[in-house]
């Protein structure tokens, strides 16, 4: 019975410890979740609400901006997780066993454009990318390949967002997987240097599937942060042009706050919820699995 109670008394400690984390989530993660799905069913003014069903879904369905949003948003996710992925791996694969110095130099490199605000490097981007009087341009002028304006083109404003983005969140990634690389037991470098193993080998047979649960991490939070893309957009393309470069966050920021369709932006707002389950659920099961 002592025991019986104890215990308890132990794991009413662990609850109230975690009660406060366990409300902050309960009001600003859940609540608005339930929130969001609610007012998706609504027709939503500044004084009232009506009940319309499923109509805000049928607005989107019947929308081509909202699928053109969609299917960058899905161009954007594939491309800078897979850039992000490859290249960090590429990075860490061929530093992590260096001296520390070294290490620490390409880790501070990688990592001063995460410290810098969004809005900051959007704004040094547009600088460069402005075909009137940017860096680019100039330089294109100079060297008589003429004026450049690659915002202002549907076939190179995507590639130069997805460019923009990569470069400045992949440093995270970097750290992240030579971190996860420095844990890996030495024991099983030196094994393969024993049997003649090259470095290709090393990475490949034992490196990388050393660090598969980083990977998963890395694809989850990258997936999650793309489909929320938004400061990079507004400040430099602002959806343009014609569409090319709109994603699903623009297109909720544009009908919530410029067309007052609350309704709809919540309707957006549900289908990028179940977008990320589809793609997060899978990969955090793979985590588990693999843990």
């Amino acid at each position: 019975m002592k025991l019986r109670n104890q215990s308890f008394k132990e794991s009413l400690t662990g609850y109230l410890f975690i009660s406060p984390q366990m409300l902050i989530f309960l009001i600003f993660l859940v609540y608005p979740i339930f929130e969001g799905i609610r007012l998706s069913l609504y027709q939503i003014s500044y004084t009232s609400e009506k009940f319309v069903g499923l109509d805000n879904y049928v607005t989107l369905f019947t929308d081509p901006v909202f699928f053109k949003a969609l299917l960058n948003t899905v161009v954007f996710v594939v491309f800078i997780v897979l850039l992000t992925v490859g290249f960090a791996l590429f990075v860490a694969s061929a530093v992590f066993d260096k001296n520390d110095k070294y290490i620490s130099f390409i880790r501070g490199s990688y990592y001063i454009p995460v410290m810098v605000s969004m809005v900051v490097m959007s704004m040094v981007w547009s600088f460069l990318l402005n075909p009137a009087n940017g860096l680019i341009s100039y330089l294109s002028q100079e060297a008589g390949l003429g004026t450049v304006n690659l915002l202002g083109k549907s076939t190179t404003v995507l590639p130069v967002i997805i460019f923009v983005t990569f470069a400045t969140n992949v440093g995270q990634a970097i750290i992240l997987y030579i971190a996860a690389m420095i844990g890996v037991p030495k024991d099983l470098f030196e094994a393969a240097e024993v049997d003649g193993a090259s470095r290709w080998h090393v990475i490949t047979k034992i490196l990388i599937p050393s660090v598969t649960s980083t990977t998963i991490y890395i694809a989850i939070i990258n997936i999650i942060a793309v489909l929320k893309i938004f400061v990079v957009i507004q400040l430099l393309t602002g959806g343009g042009p014609n569409n090319a470069s709109v994603t699903l966050m623009y297109y909720l920021y544009n009908n919530a706050f410029k067309y007052n369709q609350l309704g709809v932006a919540s309707a957006v707002g549900v289908i990028m919820f179940l977008i990320t389950l589809l793609l997060s659920v899978p990969q955090l099961r793979a985590l588990i699995k693999d843990k």
